[in-house]
C-alpha cells in the first residue's frame, strides 16, 4: 500500500511540476474592433481549451467568441464588450503576462475646429504607427515657443505580478529622452520628437505648466521582438560627499557634480526624498551640481542626499530575422572616444574576425558577447586599464568588459553605450558595477553584462540561472544605474583645477572643480548605503 501511494504522490509531483505557466508572446492585431479575428500567440496555452479562458481588461468572453485553441495560438472574435485593456490566458489557475488590446471605437480622435483655453492640444501624429527611437511629428496649437518645463509622455507598461487582481493594472508614462536627444524641435504648433526606448501603444500627452493636453492614441508598431519588465523593486538609497579643507584664503569655490540615479525604461519614477543642502543647478546633465563658497581653512562640510528609485527586471525575446536596421539613433552612440577607442586597429580587426560577413546587429552583438566570455577571462574586482588593456591582456574586470563590449559592438557598426552604477547584495550592501547596451533599430536598447555572464559576480550577490545566456538580452533589478553612456559635463571656470573619478559608480568627466585660493582640500565619497527595500 505505501509503495503505490508512493507512485501516485511522484506521479503527481511531476504532473505539477511539470505544467508551464502560459506566455503570451504578442497579439495580432493589438489595436482592433468588435467581431474582428483577434490571434494570441505563445505558449503553454494547452492543446485544448478545457475550463481555460482569457480575459480582456477583466472580463472573459462567452464561450462563443473562441474559434481555435491551441498550444501556441488562440483565436477569437473581439466580443461586444471588448474594451481597451490588459489580455490575460488563464491555464489550470496559472495566469500568463498581459499584452495590451486597444478597442479602436475608443480611441481619442482628432479634434476640428477652433481653439479654445491656453492648454496645449495635440491634432495630428505622424507617421503611425511609430517604433522605438523613430522620428515623431506632433502638430497642434498652444505648444509653447519652447520647451521649457514641458515634457511628451508616452504610454509604458510592466507585467504584473500573477496575484494582482487585473482590474489594478494601468499603463504608465514614459517621458521622451533628453538625454539621448529625443526633443529635436520645439514650436507652438509643431514638435518632433524621437519614440523613447519601452513606449507601448496608448495614449500619448503633452504635460506643461498651462496644463496638459488631451491624450492622444498611439499605435507602436509591433518590432523584431519584445521586451518584458517585471518584478519590481523599491529601493531607497542615499549617499554622502564630505569635504575638508585644508588651506583656502580669498574669494573661492568648489564646484561638486553629485550623480543621480538615471531615468529609463527599467529604471522609472526617480525622486528625491531629502538633501542637508540645496544644490547650484538641480539637474545639470544627470547630475546635482553643488557650489561650496568662500570655504575656510579647517572647515568641514558633508552633502547628503537620499532618493527612492522603481527598478524592474528586464527580459527580451528578439526574431533577429525581422530586425531592419535605418540607424534612427543618435550617431553619437556608433563614434569612438578616448573610453570607447573603436578606430583603433587593433579593435577593428578583432570586431571583423569575430562577425566576419554577418550583418545583422543582433547576431553580431551576441557573437561578440560569446566572444568575450570564450576569449576574454574576467574578474570580480578592480585592474587597472580600459579597453585595449583587456583586449591586449585578454583579462578585465566589469568596467573594461563593458568598455570592450562597447569598442568592439562600435567597431562593427552597433550602436552601444556603457551603464555603470551599482549591484544590491544578499545583506543590503552595494558594490559598483558596469555593463553595457546596444541598440537595434524598431525595438529599441537592449542590455548585456559580460561580467555577470561570465560568472564574475561578489560572493553576497545572487546571479540568475544560466548567466552566460540570460545576461545577454536581459537584466537583473538588484542594481541602480547612474549613467547611461559617459556624462560629459563642462567646467565652471576656465581657470578651474579639475578632479576626475575612476571607475565610481558613474562615467563622467568631472566630478570636482576647484577654483580662485582654495589651495588645498580632501573629500570622501561615500559608498551608496541602501537605506530601504521594497518588493512588489
Amino acid at each position: 500500500m505505501r509503495r503505490v501511494l508512493t507512485g501516485i504522490f511522484f506521479s503527481f509531483f511531476f504532473l505539477s511540476c511539470s505544467e508551464k505557466v502560459p506566455r503570451i508572446r504578442y497579439i495580432d492585431p493589438s489595436i482592433g474592433v468588435i467581431g474582428q479575428l483577434l490571434n494570441i500567440y505563445g505558449e503553454g496555452f494547452g492543446q485544448e481549451q478545457a475550463e481555460s479562458y482569457i480575459t480582456i481588461a477583466g472580463s472573459s468572453p462567452t464561450s462563443t467568441s473562441y474559434i481555435r485553441w491551441q498550444d501556441d495560438l488562440i483565436s477569437l472574435r473581439v466580443p461586444e464588450f471588448g474594451e481597451s485593456g490588459l489580455i490575460y490566458v488563464h491555464v489550470g489557475g496559472k495566469r500568463s503576462n498581459g499584452a495590451l488590446f486597444s478597442n479602436r471605437a475608443a480611441i481619442p480622435r482628432s479634434v476640428q475646429g477652433g481653439e479654445s483655453g491656453l492648454a496645449p492640444r495635440i491634432v495630428s501624429l505622424s507617421p503611425e504607427p511609430a517604433s522605438a527611437g523613430s522620428l515623431l511629428n506632433i502638430q497642434g496649437s498652444g505648444f509653447g515657443n519652447s520647451r521649457e518645463r514641458s515634457g511628451i509622455f508616452f504610454s509604458w507598461t510592466a507585467e504584473s505580478s500573477p496575484s494582482a487582481p487585473a482590474e489594478t493594472q494601468k499603463n504608465e508614462a514614459i517621458e521622451v529622452s533628453e538625454s539621448e536627444g529625443g526633443y529635436e524641435y520645439w514650436s507652438e504648433r509643431e514638435i518632433r520628437v524621437r519614440v523613447p526606448d519601452g513606449a507601448v501603444s496608448g495614449n500619448l500627452e503633452l504635460r506643461s505648466p498651462r496644463g496638459n493636453s488631451r491624450p492622444m492614441f498611439l499605435e507602436i508598431a509591433r518590432g523584431p521582438g519584445t521586451k518584458t519588465f517585471r518584478d519590481k523593486r523599491s529601493y531607497t538609497i542615499s549617499y554622502t560627499v564630505d569635504v575638508s579643507v585644508q588651506e583656502a584664503s580669498g574669494p573661492n569655490s568648489l564646484y561638486l557634480w553629485i550623480p543621480q540615479p538615471v531615468s529609463s525604461a527599467s529604471q522609472r519614477n526617480v525622486s528625491l526624498l531629502n538633501r542637508n543642502r540645496e544644490p547650484f543647478v538641480e539637474n545639470y546633465r544627470g547630475t546635482s551640481l553643488f557650489q561650496l563658497q568662500d570655504q575656510l581653512s579647517g572647515k568641514t562640510v558633508s552633502i547628503t542626499q537620499s532618493y527612492q528609485v522603481e527598478v524592474f527586471a528586464q527580459e527580451t525575446v528578439v526574431n533577429a530575422q525581422q530586425i531592419r536596421q535605418e540607424n534612427n539613433t543618435s550617431p553619437r552612440y556608433s563614434m569612438p572616444s578616448p573610453l570607447i577607442p573603436s578606430d583603433d586597429e587593433q579593435i577593428k580587426k578583432t570586431a571583423d574576425s569575430i562577425v566576419e560577413r554577418e550583418r545583422n546587429p543582433y547576431i553580431k552583438a551576441r557573437r561578440i558577447y560569446e566572444w568575450m566570455l570564450r576569449e576574454i577571462r574576467i574578474l570580480n574586482g578592480s585592474r587597472n586599464g580600459g579597453a585595449l588593456e583587456a583586449l591586449q591582456t585578454k583579462t578585465a574586470d566589469a568596467y573594461q568588459a563593458s568598455l570592450l563590449f562597447c569598442a568592439l559592438a562600435r567597431a562593427a557598426d552597433i550602436p552601444a553605450i556603457p551603464d555603470a552604477g551599482v549591484l544590491i547584495l544578499r545583506n543590503r550592501g552595494t558594490q559598483r558595477h558596469y555593463w553595457a547596451e546596444f541598440w537595434i533599430d524598431g525595438f529599441g536598447w537592449a542590455p548585456v553584462d559580460p561580467a555577470l555572464g561570465a560568472g564574475a559576480a561578489p560572493s553576497a550577490f545572487t546571479l540568475r540561472e544560466n548567466s552566460a545566456s540570460w545576461y545577454f538580452g536581459s537584466l537583473d533589478n538588484m542594481r541602480i544605474c547612474f549613467s547611461r553612456d559617459q556624462t560629459i559635463l563642462s567646467p565652471m571656470d576656465p581657470r578651474g583645477r579639475s578632479a576626475v573619478r575612476n571607475r565610481d559608480y558613474a562615467i563622467q568627466n568631472l566630478w570636482e572643480e576647484a577654483s580662485g585660493g582654495l589651495e588645498s582640500y580632501s573629500s570622501l565619497w561615500g559608498d551608496i548605503t541602501i537605506t530601504g527595500v521594497y518588493v512588489q
